[in-house]
């Protein structure tokens, strides 16, 4: 039997403020955090409130492209 796409895939999640095109320039590095999400139940990008250590708060990290 053949194995279609899988249903969980592995996503990159990065800081909006200090990532690629973030405001704030004089940050030191990008926050990132890896996860999974289920392809069905979410299919649009996914956004989680996570902590970053560069901007030293709870900001909001979007889904990226690998």
């Amino acid at each position: 039997m053949a194995k279609g796409k899988d249903v969980r895939v592995i996503v990159i999640l990065e800081c909006i403020r200090c990532g690629r095109n973030g405001v704030n320039k004089e940050s030191p590095g990008i926050s990132r955090y890896i996860t999974e999400k289920n392809r069905h139940n979410t299919p649009n990008r996914l956004e989680l409130r996570k902590f970053c250590r560069y901007c030293y708060k709870h900001t909001i990290h979007g889904e990226i492209k690998k």
